[in-house]
């Protein structure tokens, strides 16, 4: 994994290449990990990180969705209320019930940021709908999305796009389990079949 150029007899002294290796290691993981936590922003109380989206299904999907984890590091309760992005005309804050034994999506005016244990964005529940896509999301590129606080204001991170079905990493592995993960193409499914409130409004 690591090359060491130079003179492969070392200088004599014992274990030199090993603690070179060694060396080498901790700057490589130190900048991995520098990286992640680039990827996560700090506005107040609240650390928002571990962005991303699936990619359009094809090439007239005209909705899709983007996922976050939003961690309240205060005391208070803050409310996230509303969302914009570039890559599509409205980003609205949606989830699913279940009603009549229906799953429908609905939705949300606001989402309760409480203290404590973290609120995940994922499929199969909460997430921005990003509505009228102006192109569909491609596997491997990125687009930024403003989110806005009742407390803390606003911020912009970059949500990198996953590939078709990706279930977005080790914090969505559960959804698996519950069944609650979508197939390609739901959010267009759910849009037109099942929606609660007039997402146009």
């Amino acid at each position: 994994m690591f090359t060491i150029v130079g003179n492969s007899r070392g200088t004599g002294v014992p274990g030199e290449n090993s603690m070179l290796r060694t060396a080498i290691a901790i700057v490589f993981l130190g900048t991995l990990a520098l990286s992640a936590q680039a990827a996560e922003r700090r506005i107040g109380d609240l650390m928002v990180g571990h962005a991303w989206a699936r990619a359009s299904a094809g090439k007239m999907a005209r909705n899709g969705a983007a996922y976050i984890t939003v961690h309240n590091l205060g005391s208070e309760v803050d409310r996230l209320v509303a969302a914009e992005t570039p890559a599509a005309a409205k980003a609205q804050f949606h989830t699913h019930v279940s009603k009549d034994g229906v799953m429908r999506m609905t939705r949300l005016k606001a989402v309760e940021v409480p203290p404590g244990a973290p609120v995940v964005f994922r499929p199969g529940g909460l997430h921005v709908m990003l509505m009228k896509l102006l192109a569909p999301l491609k596997k491997g590129g990125e687009f930024t999305l403003t989110l806005t606080f009742e407390k803390a204001g606003q911020v912009e991170i970059t949500v990198p796009i996953m590939a078709v079905g990706a279930m977005g990493g080790q914090q969505h592995d559960d959804m698996h389990k519950d069944g609650g993960g979508h197939k390609d193409g739901d959010h267009d499914k759910h849009h037109k079949m099942h929606h609660d409130s007039k997402s146009d409004s």
